[in-house]
């Protein structure tokens, strides 16, 4: 059975014609109603936010839209932060989350309000000479349980071999060392999975991080009036997954709650997350055509995407669902690679994949696509990344961000010296 895609196969060609392959295509309807989900999910807490992550789907328009459904942002750089900010997300709703920061993006966040979560014991001291000598009323750290917390992928690692985060014992004194600084509101953080779609993970990551902030309050009086449980949650992109049950994560995370932050003195507290992928992901598809066969040791289809446009399954060797446009119910008697033009040979969009027949001038849909798909796109062998459009919930396209030029990717490079340069 296919995966859902919002548009026919007669509308599809239509928008075509309007605007030519590749291009990344997003749904409103989903989006909005999936954010809604979430949100009922967790209204079992005395206070819920989440922060979306930027990185996943940097786009004002979606950013505009998940704001308008209460979300914030968490941000990792100074142009995410300004993404925010011309959203119209901004103050408290800003998660400033970064590692090896520049002085100038963390005044930048403290300037404008956003919450900063300091990734080590020695950004303190950093922070502090980046603001003239103070330190901000709130501040978040970020916590690495190492070995404490079984699990990790290729995609961020084990614990223990992350970059991200303070140690347990380090947790403890940036507390106490900010109190008698003066902050007056304190947050505390950890991110230590990708993709995972066990439920089970994310209630043992909430029983590790809240058994902390009792821990924090009695060892330092410093009481955490939120926790940001961090990203990580999956999507079934393969045939046969499950979605992560976010009521059955919740009612888990609940029972801890009431196991471990009500006895120690520090409820209410605000739960949040800092979601991309099980947010926007099943509502972004990467639409291209076919423009090219080949059959030598194997058959290959080429597409006028590229690896430039996904990255994911040559990156991580990820898996994306397939669907050939018009052809859904077609039998899958043909094995191909589906690949694009870059240089390298992991430029594969599937390897091996059962699919339908196909010809040249089919189109082809790239499903689950809706995060760190064109986020994570590049410019390597001198490609142009394609162009953004969403699907609003009255079935109008709107274009949302246009494909690169030429001219976009020789923006940086200065020519007008180059007739007297003698090499």
């Amino acid at each position: 059975m296919s995966k859902d895609f919002p548009l026919s196969h007669e509308e599809l060609t239509a928008l075509v014609k309007k605007f030519p392959t590749p291009f990344y295509l997003y749904d409103e309807k989903g989006i909005r109603e999936n954010m809604r989900h979430f949100t009922r999910a967790f209204s079992n807490f005395p206070a819920f936010r989440e922060y979306f992550a930027v990185k996943a789907l940097p786009n004002p328009y979606i950013l505009k839209i998940l704001k308008s459904e209460g979300c914030g942002g968490d941000c990792s750089s100074l142009p995410e932060l300004m993404l925010c900010e011309k959203s119209g997300i901004a103050g408290d709703y800003v998660m400033f989350t970064s590692n090896d920061t520049p002085a100038a993006e963390f005044r930048y966040a403290y300037e404008r309000g956003d919450i900063i979560n300091l990734d080590d014991i020695t950004h303190i001291d950093f922070l502090k000479e980046a603001l003239g000598g103070k330190l901000p009323d709130t501040i978040c750290f970020r916590y690495n349980p190492g070995p404490l917390k079984a699990g990790g992928n290729a995609i961020i690692g084990k614990p223990e071999e992350a970059k991200y985060g303070l140690t347990r014992e380090q947790m403890i004194e940036a507390y106490a060392r900010c109190k008698k600084e003066g902050v007056k509101k304190f947050g505390l953080h950890t991110m230590v999975a990708s993709n995972e779609l066990n439920p089970d993970f994310f209630a043992d990551t909430a029983r590790i991080v809240f058994e902390l902030a009792a821990e924090v309050k009695e060892k330092t009086g410093v009481r955490i009036e939120f926790v940001d449980l961090g990203g990580g949650l999956g999507i079934p992109y393969r045939p046969g997954q499950q979605k992560v049950d976010l009521d059955y994560v919740s009612r888990e995370i609940r029972k801890l709650y009431d196991k471990i932050i009500v006895p120690a003195g520090l409820d209410p507290l605000m739960i949040c997350w800092e979601c991309g992928r099980p947010i926007t992901g099943p509502y972004g598809w990467l639409v291209t055509t076919a423009i090219h066969e080949k059959h030598i040791w194997r058959d290959y289809i080429g597409t006028d995407a590229c690896m430039a446009d996904l990255m994911r399954p040559g990156m991580y060797g990820a898996y994306h669902e397939l669907t050939v446009s018009g052809k859904e119910d077609a039998p899958k008697d043909h094995v191909y690679d589906v690949t694009g033009s870059l240089c390298e040979n992991c430029d594969k969009f599937a390897v091996q994949r059962e699919l339908p027949e196909i010809d040249r001038g089919d189109l082809i849909i790239i499903h689950d696509a809706g995060a760190h798909g064109r986020a994570m796109g590049f410019n390597y062998n001198g490609k142009l990344r394609c162009g953004e459009l969403l699907l609003r919930e009255d079935g109008s396209v709107v274009e949302i961000r246009r494909k690169e030029t030429v001219e976009d990717y020789f923006a940086t490079l200065d020519f007008s010296g180059l007739d007297g340069f003698t090499a």
